[in-house]
């Protein structure tokens, strides 16, 4: 019986050197047809994509979540933020989600099929969810971005909890929440290049 991998513990990856992630400059919050639509010309272009979704979080027993309120794709050097409330976005959107031409990267990415199946009316198609590759390598069940950051990279990837739980239904993001989810895709994305899968390895 082979030995289990562990991952690092919150507090092991707390002492190493920060990941360096993308800067605000390269986060683009997605507003007019024109932005959308270069940015689905960008992402279709790419072939794959870290992803990622946040909703604004349920704090009563039976509360269903209306989220997601933002859906982030990453790319090598920068991320888009698409915010479902902006309708003129949504053929671009819904495409993206729908298309087999765009490897979606992500961690813990079940629950985020429902929702958007949900919201928006459309299933997710051609998803890695990178804690299957880790737990192919012997690793825990849910890896998640912060530990696999740290097992990959050696490297702490910083998630606020104050963040995490902020309102991502708001009209106009933080700073603080738009660095959170960028970031959030992009290390999935610089995860997945680290690891050199090759194709026919892909779970």
């Amino acid at each position: 019986m082979s030995l289990r991998k562990m991952a690092p513990t919150k507090e092991e990856t707390a002492v190493m050197p920060p990941f360096p992630g993308l800067p605000l400059a390269r986060i683009f919050v997605l507003r007019t047809q024109a932005e959308f639509a270069a940015a689905f010309d960008e992402i279709l272009a790419a072939g794959r994509a870290g992803f990622d979704t946040e909703s604004k979080p349920t704090f009563t027993m039976g509360e269903v979540s209306e989220g997601p309120h933002v859906v982030q794709f990453a790319l090598s050097d920068k991320a888009f933020i698409f915010q479902p409330h902006r309708s003129e976005g949504h053929p671009f959107l819904t495409e993206l989600l729908h298309s087999d031409k765009v490897l979606k990267v992500g961690f813990g990415l079940q629950s985020d099929k429902g929702q958007i199946h949900a919201k928006l009316g459309v299933q997710l198609q051609t998803v890695l969810d990178l804690n299957s590759v880790f737990r192919q390598e012997g690793y825990n069940n849910s890896m998640g971005v912060r530990a696999a950051v740290g097992v990959v990279f050696k490297q702490y990837f910083q998630k606020s909890k104050k963040t995490t739980t902020s309102n991502w239904e708001a009209r106009e993001l933080t700073d603080k929440q738009l660095l959170y989810a960028a970031n959030d895709a992009y290390a999935a994305l610089k995860v997945l290049d680290a690891l050199k899968l090759a194709q026919p390895d892909l779970p």
